[in-house]
């Protein structure tokens, strides 16, 4: 019989608390993401998931105009979850715009195809708010030095056509 043993009931185990950001490494700097469960938790978690597998390590940023691109595109690399998201939260829970600085995930002209592909907004792209059915917001950048790094891959890619992602983690 342990004393304290009638105690456990009385309060749930510790669940490990939700990942509230991303590291981007670039060639360039890191861009820290805060992500948003609030507006999309399944697209937050994907991604998460996505990142903590591996999925960017070794891509590259590779798209520069009104936002800057990501992900397995091109890359030759699978999906590690091996499935796409099967859900567009862009009108399902706390509608975030496509302002300057947030993140959302990319897709083809159907709303309901997402994958691993996103990208960071260079300006206000309030018109991909409903566009297709929407990007859905997950992620929002977190400081100005983020900001500058976003800027300087936003020249570097228009030069040079990419920017190499070492890594994501996710905190």
């Amino acid at each position: 019989f342990a004393p304290l043993a009638w105690l456990a009931h009385l309060s749930p185990p510790l669940q490990p608390a939700a990942p509230m950001a991303l590291n981007i490494s670039t060639e360039l700097g890191v861009i820290r993401l805060r992500l948003r469960p609030d507006a999309a938790p399944e697209t937050a978690s994907y991604i998460s998931r996505a990142a903590a597998a591996g999925a960017y390590d070794g891509t590259s940023f590779y798209r520069s105009d009104f936002v800057i691109q990501c992900g397995l595109h091109g890359s030759g690399k699978p999906n590690p979850l091996g499935v796409d998201l099967k859900v567009n939260e862009t009108a399902l829970h706390q509608r975030v715009s496509n302002a300057r600085g947030t993140a959302a995930v990319a897709h083809w002209d159907v709303p309901d195809c997402g994958n691993t592909e996103f990208f960071i907004n260079l300006g206000a792209n309030s018109h991909l708010d409903a566009a297709y059915g929407g990007y859905c917001v997950f992620a929002c950048i977190e400081d100005d030095a983020s900001f500058a790094v976003v800027d300087q891959i936003a020249e570097a890619v228009k030069q040079r056509s990419k920017v190499a992602i070492q890594s994501i983690t996710v905190s």
